[in-house]
């Protein structure tokens, strides 16, 4: 299994952090994609540590729609601390996590897509795949990620909440669809309808942790050893096994981030 998405740089496993990577490991997990905030030191120090106990693991680094106000002044300059960070992390396989978020108000809109599209941009200078986050944004984040390039750029829509009509959109693109913990939520069967209908050749999973862990760890910090719910709930949809869920899901991440 690969957790394809989650926030081990996060201030919150810096007490435990060879626990979780041990529990990982346990679980049956070969690696995990990590995401950064480009130009958190913090989070590049802690990424470091992760790497010399779990060598396997890969990073992500971008900068979220939460923080693209601090970018206002020069989108570009967002893309540029961006390929900053990642020229000097070896680890780096993807751009992200970035997209938009119109559910806070944290930065304004077209601050927002303009911050997205330079790191859309970079992605495709730098031939890498990109992570995306789209929230109460379906139409816009899919328009840019058409006018960036459509079938010139991979990537994937993580943590994925949405409409069928953005699935269907993002799979005609060729992306990935990642989901996370949400899926086993009881309440959580019109999402389930639409996981159903993506192919289990472009579907990912992961953790998004320490946020939103599955059932039955709902209300705890999430960690990466609890994918492997996520797994177990894509195989109860498709009445196959866990393992061959975790299996095709691996090799999808390998296509994508070729790690």
């Amino acid at each position: 299994m690969i957790d394809s998405h989650c926030h081990l740089a996060d201030r919150t496993f810096a007490g435990d952090l060879p626990d979780v990577v041990s529990r990982a490991r346990d679980a049956g997990l070969e690696r995990a994609l990590v995401i950064l905030e480009a130009s958190n030191e913090q989070e590049a120090a802690q990424a470091d540590r992760l790497i010399a106990i779990w060598p396997e693991a890969r990073v992500a680094v971008g900068v979220h729609p939460h923080q693209a106000h601090q970018f206002q002044d020069d989108p570009n300059r967002a893309a540029r601390e961006v390929r900053a960070q990642f020229d000097r992390t070896p680890e780096a396989r993807a751009v992200g996590e970035t997209g938009l978020d119109y559910h806070y108000d944290y930065s304004p809109p077209e601050v927002q897509r303009a911050v997205f599209r330079a790191q859309l941009k970079l992605a495709l200078d730098l031939d890498r795949p990109v992570v995306v986050h789209t929230r109460e944004a379906e139409e816009d984040t899919i328009a840019v990620l058409r006018d960036a390039g459509g079938g010139a750029l991979r990537g994937v829509l993580h943590c994925f909440t949405g409409s069928p009509e953005l699935a269907a959109a993002a799979l005609d693109l060729g992306f990935y669809i990642s989901v996370a913990g949400i899926v086993t939520f009881p309440k959580a069967e019109p999402l389930r309808d639409t996981i159903r209908a993506v192919p289990l050749d472009r579907l990912l999973v992961e953790t998004d942790s320490p946020f939103l862990a599955p059932v039955p760890h709902r209300g705890k910090r999430n960690e990466p050893a609890y994918v492997a719910r996520v797994v177990a709930t894509i195989a109860d949809m498709h009445a196959i096994e866990p393992a061959e869920v975790a299996r095709r899901t691996a090799a999808n991440f390998h296509s994508l981030f070729r790690p």
